[in-house]
């Protein structure tokens, strides 16, 4: 296992980054061309691992289509395949065959298609099986709104190619309601007929493009790291080209939460810039991240460094991700002498501890949340962080533009 430790030797930040392109809308804008078949123009697409390889499966013939760790291309293929009514088997790793899909499969036979699982019940690989009668497809579904927003983006990003499109009811109130705003607006951009409501959302079958060419916005989540760095260190300046100010993302709350730390957010044409100012800020927090989950990590490793002590309320859902990240956190965190545990009176899970630096390395869990979440804490004191090339999930660059931003990278020995 490759292992590489980080440090800092001014601990202030100057530097230009181009962020990747948005892996959420990739994903998405990728899984409508094919629906269209192949009439967009798609410029800025994340080079992250899990876009290229939805790129490639989308290219692929083959009968097998094997996603290995990517949850959004196993829910959104599931999907597409069923609109196109093609035979095709969709599975992953072995961490990927223990990520429940039930919800999905059973919406979409309910819908009247041919889903059906190949191992375990409820659990990927899932076979695809061509339908006779696609136009009786039904036109409304009912889904669950607080197990995974993907299984609603997934039926909305093929509802405009159904025979009379489809409206999705929910049974429970919506988590991650965002990423589903995300696929609406999408969908509107395209020129379909699309609406989110607090319990319903709906989009009607696609009469005509309104435009071909797209151009993907940078990654508000890749942003999030940033926002750490300026936090964590003594002085800082930073670019962040392709940043768009704009909600379609929604970890751009970042701007507003971060504000109350000192992170001063200016927008241009090109971006944002970003400045440290020293405040005076809180040492006790509450966040629910329901809708920002993806920002849990960055937020345990950068207040729980700076003795904030935080209550972590709606991220149940963690650890059903990469790997169980409400553990891997647990785990992690304790290595800083610092305790998140669960408030069963509150129902939140409570970050505190007198920070110290770890003579332990960071371990990461396949996941590369937690590489980028624990690599700012470099700026505090020489850090090592086993697998970097986790990061290649959804920043492959990570570890280049910290290198630009001054910080010292370099391999070390196994730990």
């Amino acid at each position: 296992m490759q292992w590489i430790k980080l440090s800092h030797p001014t601990r202030c930040l100057r530097a230009e980054i181009e962020l990747p392109g948005s892996k959420s809308e990739s994903n998405r804008w990728l899984i409508l061309n094919r629906l269209l078949g192949g009439k967009l123009n798609l410029q800025r697409l994340s080079a992250a691992d899990d876009t290229q390889r939805l790129m490639r499966l989308l290219q692929s013939d083959a009968l097998i289509a094997d996603v290995e760790d990517t949850g959004t291309s196993m829910r959104f293929l599931t999907a597409m395949y069923a609109a196109l009514n093609t035979h095709k088997i969709i599975t992953g790793n072995a961490r990927m065959r223990e990520r429940p899909v039930r919800h999905l499969v059973d919406a979409l036979c309910r819908l009247g298609f041919d889903v059906r699982y190949r191992e375990k019940e409820g659990y990927p690989p899932v076979e695809i099986i061509p339908i006779e009668n696609f136009n009786n497809i039904k036109s409304e579904v009912e889904i669950a709104g607080d197990v995974s927003s993907q299984f609603i983006s997934a039926l909305l990003l093929i509802a405009p190619f159904l025979p009379r499109g489809l409206k999705i009811h929910f049974t429970t109130s919506l988590r991650s309601r965002p990423y589903v705003e995300m696929t609406i607006s999408i969908l509107r951009q395209l020129g379909v007929d699309a609406a989110l409501t607090h319990d319903t959302c709906y989009a009607m079958p696609l009469q005509n493009i309104a435009t071909s060419h797209i151009s993907i916005g940078a990654d508000w989540s890749s942003a999030s790291y940033w926002y750490s760095m300026v936090f964590l260190a003594d002085d800082a300046e930073i670019s962040l080209l392709g940043l768009c100010d704009d909600w379609r993302q929604g970890d751009r709350i970042i701007v507003e939460w971060m504000e109350r730390f000192g992170c001063e957010t200016t927008f241009s044409h090109d971006g944002v810039t970003l400045r440290k100012r020293n405040v005076q800020y809180p040492r006790m927090m509450k966040y629910n991240f329901a809708d920002n989950p993806d920002l849990v990590q960055t937020f345990a490793a950068m207040l729980g460094a700076k003795g904030v002590i935080t209550s972590f309320s709606g991220i149940d859902n963690l650890r059903l991700k990469e790997t169980d990240r409400i553990t891997a956190l647990q785990r992690e965190l304790q290595k800083f002498n610092l305790q998140f545990e669960y408030a069963s009176m509150f129902d939140f899970y409570q970050l505190r501890g007198n920070y110290q630096p770890a003579n332990l390395p960071v371990k990461t869990y396949g996941d590369h949340r937690m590489a980028m979440a624990f690599a700012p804490l470099a700026l505090l004191h020489p850090i090592t962080i086993e697998n970097p090339a986790v990061v290649n999930k959804s920043y492959p660059a990570f570890w280049t533009h910290l290198i630009s931003a001054g910080f010292e990278v370099v391999e070390a020995e196994e730990c």
